[in-house]
């Protein structure tokens, strides 16, 4: 059933009694060519290129809880591509590509929102750094534009220009950055998949898998063993502990990401913002809202909660940029499991178990890149071969020194 200004009127006058449920609930099957462990934005991204773009669909999604659950429901919705590595700025304007004809494509409203993301400037050579990162976007395809701290005082009157200690020079702009709805991702992207054939299967977790003679022949479940010939892995902040399973170490340490949103105020902030003196980024939900975070909290966890020390933290870098800020009351905070890579840049590649394959440490940029993430996976277990702006996105990279260290942030303790 496809969506549609019509079929909202007509359901309207009838009573709404004619939706159809938008993905299927079936039960999971002995055999498939492909298993995707993990029903995140990435994992349902995948699916849906390859029953889309590849024309599989004899393809199961395994999600251990339910869809929405995890971190595609757990973050602060921003996407931009304001990258600067050839590593990553053209995968991440591949994925803004993507999100700017999201919608129309998998026919459900995302609310993308390209408002703009703004990174302001504090000193002379934080201005030089954001200059050398907008050339590189502009060189990648990309949008940037460099603010005088006039062109920053336009967009953004509010924000404290008489800061002595963190002083607002300037900022990078990226107009095509934004927001998107981060839930309504998820169910777009279920809502095309199961469209194309694709088993969608809640509440079943994966256990382990089944390796002979070096070959993944399938998984493990809390419902029974699922038989396939390709095994695909993205389960975000939990990756260490599921490749576990299947014996592999992964240069990957998991942290919780907290996030916050405050009652709605009218609306002040006009698109994304971040503090460049420290770790915050806020922008202004569509219920007026503001939703903000900064740092990842300092110590290894699986628990989707956070501590006190780095909610005061991340307030602290609100106030010094927009001190107005501390008038607003705090509705609800949660938190995401952020799988750190140890250079800051995520991992799309085969394993050396012939037929498992792993999609993470996406530290924190897993939202932004959900459906370049989806499409370069989909490519890569469909043709064996990585796409051509993930060839650098591989697991063997720290021991052949190409390490892609995006700001130098990864998840070592020293630098955060």
């Amino acid at each position: 059933m496809r969506y549609s200004a019509l079929n909202i009127l007509k359901e309207g006058l009838t009573g709404n009694k004619g939706w159809q449920p938008a993905w299927r609930e079936p039960e999971p099957k002995k055999n498939y060519d492909i298993i995707i462990v993990g029903g995140g934005g990435h994992g349902l991204a995948t699916a849906y290129y390859l029953a889309k773009e590849h024309g599989l669909s004899n393809i199961a999604v395994l999600e251990k809880g339910w869809l929405g659950g995890g971190n595609i429901g757990r973050n602060t919705t921003i996407v931009r591509s304001n990258y600067l590595l050839p590593g990553n700025q053209p995968f991440y304007e591949l994925s803004m590509k993507l999100w700017e004809n999201l919608e129309q494509d998998f026919n459900y409203n995302a609310m993308v929102s390209q408002r703009g993301i703004l990174n302001l400037c504090h000193s002379d050579p934080q201005r030089d750094a954001f200059a050398r990162r907008g050339n590189g976007m502009l060189m990648s395809g990309a949008d940037a534009e460099l603010l005088d701290q006039d062109g920053v005082r336009a967009m953004c009157p509010f924000l404290d220009f008489d800061n002595a200690r963190f002083p607002i020079k300037g900022g990078l702009l990226q107009k095509r950055g934004g927001t998107v709805r981060h839930d309504a991702v998820a169910w777009g992207y279920a809502r095309g998949a199961d469209e194309r054939g694709v088993d969608i299967i809640q509440n079943c977790e994966v256990t382990g898998f089944d390796i002979n003679n070096g070959v993944c022949t399938g998984v493990q479940t809390s419902r029974g063993n699922i038989k396939a010939n390709k095994v695909a892995v993205c389960v975000a902040g939990s990756s260490s502990r599921v490749m576990a399973q299947a014996g592999m170490r992964l240069p990957i340490e998991s942290h919780v990401l907290q996030a916050f949103v405050t009652e709605g105020l009218k609306p002040t902030i006009p698109g994304v913002i971040t503090f460049g003196a420290g770790h915050f980024y806020v922008s202004q939900s569509d219920k007026g809202g503001l939703v903000f975070g900064g740092d990842i909290d300092g110590y290894n966890t699986y628990a989707q909660r956070g501590n006190l020390p780095v909610v005061e933290d991340v307030c602290e870098g609100g106030m010094a940029i927009m001190p107005m800020i501390g008038r607003a009351r705090l509705l609800r905070t949660w938190g995401g499991l952020m799988d750190m890579s140890m250079d800051g840049s995520p991992f799309i590649d085969k394993t050396h178990v012939d037929g498992l394959f792993f999609n993470g440490g996406w530290c924190y940029g897993g939202f932004k890149a959900t459906p370049a993430s989806g499409w370069c996976y989909a490519h890569l277990l469909a043709t064996g071969n990585p796409h051509e702006t993930a060839t650098q996105m591989r697991l063997d990279r720290f021991e052949r020194g190409h390490m892609t260290d995006e700001k130098g942030q990864g998840a070592q303790p020293n630098l955060h």
